[in-house]
């Protein structure tokens, strides 16, 4: 980087004036670009973009011109944040300058109760479009993994060439193992089952509606969505706060559920893994997928028992801490050491990798390894047992 350039730097990000120090004259580009930063950086410009509605769709558009888009998104959260934005996006005509993505689908969301008439309308389309490009990321990764998780699981004992499993036949044949031709008469072969395309799992998203948990919710309608497409699982979609919502008739359509949620409020676990509890069929042939903070509102001690009971009956149980990009999420570190004591294994899981995660689910491999496997840090059973972030 030329010494040119590093000063042009320096000065976008100190703002100008005398205490700068770098003595650079900005070309008129930069200008612009530099009064898009202080409208929204400097503190006593602040009132110029949040006071005034019809200078933020303009700005927005500039932004647009002079960002990427990953730096764009950052920018419209920071002045969602500093400057009060939100009341703005009941105005279809700010809804329609943003760049939309999963945090600006969460506000909506979360505001759905302010929006009326067109200004409705004009955030069902902002959310649609951010669903359908979730969609196209994660529809095939999930599909596919979980439909090769179900091949594996289930045993074919008269697979075609292409279906024998090699490790599990072998396995099954040493018996017959031939010292003079040091060889395998493999008389028993076994494959990956493809024969049944019925039910072979249940799948059930229990997921907490808490503020804090508004991506997590977004990414899990979708992968709901998903999964009750195939028929190789049955997928069950309940949320919560301190009460219990089933919205699994409403699965097919990853919109109508995010615009069902009622996101905030208080948080009870034990009633919500209760109901799922309830809902149980076949137990050894279930995954449970808790995904929460796991601040509980309600009786943690009922929680533990019935997490307990569940992993007893043979119920697959994990505890997602969070299902987003967002990084290390805050949450309750006590109880999710009582419940990864209990074999509840406790970790947060980007969207990437909760394909991976179904598979590992579905052939019953120990998720605590699989997650140490992927990176992923579990919290272990050990870990103390005050609250903390």
């Amino acid at each position: 980087m030329s010494e040119t350039e590093r000063l042009r730097r320096w000065r976008l990000v100190l703002g100008g004036g005398p205490a700068d120090g770098t003595g650079c004259a900005l070309g008129e580009r930069d200008q612009r670009l530099d009064r898009a930063l202080g409208a929204l950086y400097d503190s006593d410009r602040g009132a110029s973009l949040g006071s005034s509605a019809p200078s933020v769709p303009r700005w927005l558009g500039d932004i647009r011109d002079y960002f990427p888009a990953s730096v764009v998104q950052v920018m419209q959260r920071d002045a969602f944040e500093r400057l009060d934005l939100k009341r703005m996006l009941t105005e279809p005509e700010m809804l329609e300058a943003v760049v939309p993505d999963v945090s600006l689908v969460s506000t909506l969301i979360s505001m759905r109760g302010l929006l009326g008439g067109r200004t409705k309308e004009t955030a069902r389309l902002v959310v649609r479009k951010v669903v359908e490009a979730l969609m196209r990321r994660l529809e095939e990764p999930l599909r596919q993994a979980v439909n090769g998780a179900i091949d594996r699981a289930s045993v074919n004992r008269r697979p075609r060439h292409a279906e024998i499993d090699w490790n599990r036949t072998i396995r099954a044949n040493l018996r017959h193992y031939q010292a003079e031709y040091r060889t395998i008469i493999p008389e028993t072969r076994l494959g990956h089952g493809r024969k049944s395309r019925g039910s072979l799992k249940d799948v059930i998203l229990c997921i907490d509606q808490s503020g804090s948990m508004a991506n997590s919710v977004v990414y899990s309608s979708i992968f709901g969505a998903v999964m009750a497409s195939l028929p190789a699982v049955s997928t069950r979609l309940v949320v919560f706060d301190t009460e219990v919502v089933d919205l699994t008739d409403e699965m097919d359509d990853p919109v109508e559920v995010l615009f069902s949620v009622r996101l905030g409020g208080g948080t009870d676990i034990n009633r919500a893994v209760g109901y799922c509890e309830s809902r149980l069929t076949r137990p050894d042939d279930t995954i449970l997928v808790l995904i929460s903070d796991l601040y509980e509102g309600g009786v943690e001690a009922g929680l533990l028992a019935r997490a307990q009971r569940l992993v007893g009956a043979g119920v697959q149980m994990v505890a997602l801490l969070a299902l987003s990009d967002e990084g290390a999420p805050a949450f309750d570190r006590a109880l999710a050491a009582r419940l990864a004591a209990l074999g509840v294994p406790a970790f947060a899981c980007t969207p990437d990798l909760f394909p991976d995660l179904m598979a590992a689910a579905i052939r019953r491999l120990d998720l605590s390894a699989w997650a140490a496997s992927a990176g992923i840090a579990a919290v272990p059973a050990e870990a103390g047992s005050a609250r903390q972030a």
